[in-house]
């Protein structure tokens, strides 16, 4: 962002800021309130900032706030920065203007729902006719290798992780992996972990992508539930049937009697869009550091032309968790220092598929390996005061441990019915989990899954995720002093090696 765009941002903001409800400044002792809370989600979930899409005016004034925001909490660029406050992202759009599949299976046609598939090609033209289809499970053996000869096929590929192995490729890996190996296309299988609605919002007809990335293959796209049943069911294979079958280490992968014919005009539009980052010194560094994030971006403006509300707003997801870190900043940047380093990152596209997130843990800013725990703040206003605490990201014993100790000492019950790990993909602590970063969800909100999936199964993504007084911000308060307690106990020096496992 230019010095001039960056000044006319904060120009645009001011005002907007001005109208808040006065709050006042907090001291270090002082809990989170909910008018607090409250008062940031009015202005990042407000027209104004029209969803907050990278790349678009909404990521300028987003960056505006929340800079203006923590430099009030008393947090600082990260030295030496030729960007400062900024991370640059650099991103590639890719959208299908048209595009069509007709499948075959032993040369007679197979319908399937329009809504059944998205599907984007890699260059502007893609013509393919009677690419023959394989399905790979999980695309990779327990030794992460490609377990399928896919040279010149359309590969049909599960999302959700194997369940075999360790620290094997993840699904954007594996779907390059098979790539590589020369599949002439990939179709993704959204399963258990990635329900179909929630990606046909967050993609709709766009893809976006780091300009970093490897080329993929010429086809991708991704398939519902219901469609790849009914596809392989038609095939003689029963998508029950095969799903068991690949949970083998050692699936080979099965040819299907189906082809298909693909075709899809695409454009591109690179552009860059920003993750947010800031220090907060230590006053006893010792090497190590704790890092806050959270993603400041959502989908823009949604909506057909004549909507009643074109904008998704986004006030849940994630304004509330925006909130949160700069409630955060503020107490932690307020009474005694903390020892060590602490970090704040509010990263863009996570909605794209964590990209932000990805693009940090290709580029940190600080050594992967000094940061002893990552607390990711992701759609926290879903539960009342009194919730247990969740965590995703749960199976390291000491840091287990801190969380219960630090809880617990805050009067908060723990929930380890284990619930929460559906969840563990679908937030950015996972591509910092990748790099083993010990990266951790902690709080009410992943807790009480009846809220939860009524938030996922409503408003989520959609036009309504408006800020209202109807928001619970209670258990996102009780939350935010639960992220100052474990701030500040990760940060201690005396308490906390940073080398715990």
């Amino acid at each position: 962002m230019h010095a001039l765009k960056f000044r006319a941002a904060i120009a645009a903001v001011a005002l907007t800021i001005l109208a808040a409800p006065a709050i006042a400044a907090p001291t270090a002792e002082t809990p989170v309130t909910e008018a607090e809370l409250a008062a940031h989600m009015q202005v990042l979930a407000s027209d104004a900032f029209e969803g907050r899409a990278p790349g678009t005016e909404g990521e300028d004034r987003t960056i505006a706030y929340v800079v203006g925001e923590w430099t009030k909490a008393g947090l600082e660029p990260v030295p030496g920065s030729p960007t400062p406050w900024l991370q640059p992202v650099p991103l590639v759009e890719s959208q299908a203007t048209a595009g069509s599949a007709r499948f075959k299976i032993d040369g007679r046609d197979h319908a399937m729902a329009a809504d059944g598939l998205i599907l984007t090609g890699r260059d502007p033209e893609l013509a393919m006719t009677d690419v023959p289809l394989v399905f790979v499970g999980y695309g990779v053996d327990g030794a992460g290798k490609v377990n399928a000869d896919v040279t010149g096929k359309l590969a049909i590929m599960l999302f959700d992780n194997p369940p075999f192995g360790d620290k094997l490729p993840r699904y954007r890996e594996r779907r390059q992996l098979l790539a590589d190996a020369g599949a002439a296309g990939v179709l993704v299988v959204a399963w258990e972990a990635l329900p179909w609605a929630d990606l046909r919002a967050s993609l709709g007809s766009k893809t976006v992508r780091l300009a970093s990335a490897k080329p993929g293959a010429a086809a991708s796209g991704f398939l519902s539930r219901p469609a790849a049943e009914a596809l392989l069911t038609a095939a003689g294979q029963p998508a029950d049937r095969l799903i068991a079958a690949a949970r083998s280490a050692g699936y080979r992968g099965i040819a299907l009697p189906v082809t298909a014919d693909l075709a899809a005009t695409t454009v591109t539009r690179p552009f860059a869009s920003n993750n947010i980052i800031a220090k907060l010194p230590g006053a006893n560094p010792d090497g190590k550091a704790v890092l806050f994030l959270g993603h400041w971006d959502h989908l823009g403006i949604c909506g057909e032309e004549g909507d009643a509300d074109r904008i998704c707003n986004g006030a849940v997801d994630n304004a509330s968790g925006i909130a949160v870190l700069i409630e955060v900043a503020k107490r932690l940047g307020k009474g005694p220092r903390p020892d060590r380093d602490i970090y704040f990152m509010a990263t863009t596209a996570e909605e794209k598929g964590l990209l932000g997130a990805y693009y940090f843990a290709d580029h940190p800013v600080v050594p992967l390996a000094d940061i002893t725990v990552a607390l990711n703040v992701d759609t926290i206003a879903i539960s009342p005061r009194g919730t247990p605490v969740a965590t995703i990201g749960r199976g390291r014993p000491a840091y287990d441990a801190m969380i219960r100790s630090v809880a617990t000492k805050l009067g908060r019950k723990l929930d380890e019915d284990g619930e929460a790990d559906a969840f563990v993909q679908r937030q950015d602590g996972w591509a910092l989990g990748a790099k083993d970063v010990p990266s951790l969800m902690v709080g009410g909100s992943f807790s009480d899954m009846a809220l939860l999936q009524a938030f996922l199964g409503s408003d989520y993504h959609g036009p309504n995720d408006n800020f209202t007084d109807q928001i619970p911000l209670g258990g996102a308060a009780e939350d935010a002093d639960l992220h100052v307690a474990l701030g500040r106990a990760f940060a201690d020096v005396a308490t906390w090696s940073g080398t715990n496992k």
